[in-house]
């Protein structure tokens, strides 16, 4: 699991490509610290495996399903990503809890300066769209971010000056794809009220499953 909180920017060094798979290289330092073969990385919010590691650098296997719905068919060696190791259980929750499982990608469609921010607009497929909540949270190439308003056709969030510099959104321009986890909360909920066709959602269904005793219920 990852939080969303990038902690480096790091760089595609090289692309070994197979078929319809492939393998990446990327630079970097401080996800290193502490990583072993075999731990999880957050490479754009997308979670890989080390497979080989060196003092400046690791290797990670990127499978025929992760290169569909993420943008790393795209990626060119030099390509910045945002870097993140996977949360242990001594870490604080500063974003919101994430699989690293990439549902699939959004399309920038526009930056707006508004005082102290950016509002980022962005597009996604209607399929997806059914996730997104205002005020709500989603991660966009593995950052946690506030969903700040939701239209038909896509959503905006607000990025303050610190997460610009500290993650590759603003080297973003409109139309670059971005990779959409949307919080895995939803699907869940909406994966039970389909094994459950007719009964609809209860208060006994919510209690059943862990909720309602601390809001009330």
């Amino acid at each position: 699991m990852f939080t969303g909180i990038a902690e480096e920017i790091g760089h595609i060094r090289q692309i070994k490509r197979s078929g319809h798979s492939c393998t990446l290289t990327i630079s970097c330092r401080t996800v290193l610290e502490g990583t072993k073969l075999g731990d999880s990385i957050a490479v754009n919010g997308a979670c890989l495996t080390v497979t080989r590691m060196d003092q400046d650098s690791f290797d990670a296997d990127v499978t025929p399903e992760t290169l569909r719905r993420t943008s790393f068919s795209i990626c060119r060696p030099g390509s910045p990503v945002n870097l993140e190791r996977a949360l242990r259980l001594c870490d604080r929750l500063g974003g919101h809890i994430m699989l690293g499982h990439v549902d699939g990608q959004g399309k920038i469609l526009s930056f707006r300066k508004l005082d102290n921010s950016i509002e980022v607009a962005i597009t996604l497929d209607k399929a997806l769209m059914r996730y997104i909540v205002e005020k709500g949270s989603v991660a966009i190439d593995g950052i946690s971010l506030t969903v700040a308003e939701r239209t038909d056709t896509g959503f905006t969030i607000s990025l303050i000056p610190h997460t610009g510099e500290k993650t590759i959104l603003m080297d973003k321009k409109p139309g670059d794809p971005v990779n959409i986890e949307c919080d895995y909360i939803g699907k869940y909920i909406e994966q039970l009220m389909k094994d459950k066709p007719g009964e609809g959602l209860t208060l006994g269904m919510l209690q059943s499953l862990g909720h309602g005793g601390s809001y009330g219920l």
